[in-house]
């Protein structure tokens, strides 16, 4: 696809190529940026934070432990369930350095998820918020777990105050449920023992797996994205080229209230950020929206990312529009559709404008981004990243005309290496270095796209890609179900919400015994909001569940 229009679109300091090789590996990047901005903050958390000499003593600490005491090597893998806290930084740069593969989990999995994930993955040892530790014991007999690591909300926190937190959050909250992992190690025991040894240094290049990022693909149930350093490294150089400019070296604070286990915010936000010496201000608990607000009124943010529902949830917060607004930048925003209203309205409330990109987690994950001097929303998801191939591919194999839609295949330096021990899912998905995307678009005359459609089924809630497959593979385990489909349906605070549709096996099934089931087998965006009983569901003459007229 000719690239002459995206001379109209970007800022004349963009470049349109970077280079994937700028870094051997995220270890080269992390102890360059360490040693380069040592006395500058890092991350900060709860009125904690450390500096980047701190984040690299602590994280090589912490890695000599996983060497030496867990007796882990380079290509192991790591799991990592915890939220917003700064432990996270600690472990994922320690794991990475280590030269361990990192396996995100999010926290808030069932023992049914948890299970798929960590046996999907071979990990070998896993952190965890002893708030969901009871939930590792349900199935860890289950997996290749040998090695588990226990954390606390205020396990880095100072003294009093962390001691603090933990107490109210398991004897006064109720929010750490009794669990036995009787070989588990505190990460303050994990910290203090990794002090007292070596750290080796690994040799790391950039085909070496970063990640293991699991998601539900552009098909099918979770798979494990295999994300390279290469790939990551590509995806921070083409997010930073694209804010050519905007940011200026050690004067940053990005507000980080995306989970650190989800893709967009472990790019944009922890890894992208660190060329710049920028603090990243962790939210750890984003739902608390007035806690929320109060924790911004603190500092001098300068950057926020988030999806639609975050940002529209904020706009509504009282308190939240008489902050200062006049050290922001700009907020960007990904993993759902950004509604105009939404868009407008934090304009006039914040001065600035909120810029949509695209991308998944098989491109680590940038794809578009909408340019930083764009003047206003223009309900697009922006231009390609540089060093980024973008094709619209119809239904005959051709690339459509311009205007016309077609399925987005994207072609660069961040595309995963394929998923992992799932060659049948990667030839379905990557063809000679394109990947196909299962999205919908449209180009315009100034090279911007627009996502019309998706051309499997997945549903989008709040950012988190949720397949129908496995909704339906959950209903249908309840011996009162004979059948069961599963949709999206457009919801204002989420985007998208599921939808399920059930013929009766049981007459006596009623919808509390979904809803029962579901909460128990399913993470909280996964679960249907809604529930309709049918005599039989839609089919084609294969007996195929047609969701497109359950959708109609």
């Amino acid at each position: 696809m000719e690239k002459i229009w995206l001379e109209k679109s970007y800022p004349a300091s963009v470049e349109f190529e970077i280079n994937p090789d700028k870094y051997s590996s995220l270890a080269e990047l992390f102890f360059k940026y360490t040693k380069l901005y040592k006395d500058n903050v890092a991350f900060i958390n709860m009125g904690s934070s450390i500096t980047y000499q701190e984040l690299e003593q602590q994280a090589t600490d912490f890695s000599a432990y996983l060497q030496r005491d867990l007796g882990l090597v380079k290509g192991d893998k790591f799991a990592i369930m915890i939220p917003n806290i700064l432990q996270y930084p600690v472990a994922l740069f320690g794991a990475l350095i280590a030269g361990l593969t990192v396996v995100n989990v999010n926290p808030l999995y069932t023992p049914r998820e948890l299970q798929h994930q960590l046996k999907d993955s071979g990990a070998k040892s896993i952190l965890i918020l002893e708030n969901f530790a009871h939930v590792l014991e349900a199935v860890i007999d289950k997996t290749d777990i040998d090695k588990v690591i226990i954390t606390g909300v205020g396990d880095r926190l100072s003294t009093i105050k962390g001691a603090i937190v933990n107490c109210v959050l398991k004897y006064v909250k109720k929010q750490v449920p009794a669990y036995n992992l009787p070989n588990a190690v505190r990460f303050n025991q994990a910290m203090a023992k990794g002090a007292k040894l070596n750290f080796t240094s690994v040799p790391v290049n950039g085909d070496d797996l970063a990640f293991l990022q699991y998601t539900g693909g552009t098909t099918g149930p979770s798979k494990g994205a295999m994300l390279t350093h290469r790939n990551l490294i590509a995806n921070i150089e083409q997010s930073n080229a694209s804010t050519k400019n905007v940011y200026e070296i050690g004067k940053e604070i990005m507000v980080t209230a995306l989970p650190l286990y989800h893709i967009f915010a472990l790019t944009s936000n922890c890894l992208s950020f660190m060329p710049f010496g920028g603090a990243n201000l962790l939210i750890t608990n984003p739902r608390d929206l007035d806690g929320f607000v109060k924790e911004l009124a603190k500092y001098p943010f300068t950057a926020i990312t988030g999806v639609n529902t975050l940002f529209n949830g904020l706009l509504h917060t009282p308190g939240f529009d008489q902050l200062d607004f006049s050290h922001l930048k700009l907020g960007f925003a990904g993993g759902m559709a950004v509604q105009r209203s939404v868009a407008e309205f934090w304009e006039k409330v914040t001065g600035t404008r909120l810029l949509e990109g695209y991308g998944l987690t098989e491109c680590a994950p940038l794809v578009t981004m909408s340019p930083y001097n764009q003047e206003s929303y223009n309900g697009t998801i922006g231009v390609p990243a540089p060093s980024t191939d973008i094709r619209l591919i119809g239904d005959d194999g051709e690339d459509v005309a311009l205007g016309e839609p077609g399925e987005m295949w994207v072609k660069g330096p961040q595309v995963m290496k394929g998923y992992y021990n799932r060659q049948d899912a990667t030839d379905e998905v990557l063809q000679d270095g394109w990947l196909a995307t299962g999205d919908i678009a449209t180009m315009d005359e100034n090279g911007f796209f627009n996502i019309v459609d998706r051309k499997k089924d997945m549903i989008i809630v709040s950012g988190f890609n949720v397949f129908p497959n496995e909704i339906e593979e959950v209903l249908v385990m309840h011996e009162g179900i004979l059948e069961a489909a599963a949709i999206g349906v457009k919801n204002e605070v989420t985007g998208e919400a599921v939808k399920v549709f059930i013929v009766k096996k049981d007459p006596n099934l009623t919808e509390k015994h979904i809803f029962d089931l579901c909460n128990e087998m399913l993470t909280n965006y996964k679960r249907p909001k809604f529930i309709e009983f049918m005599d039989d569901l839609p089919k084609t003459n294969v007996g195929k569940v047609l969701r497109k007229e359950l959708r109609e």
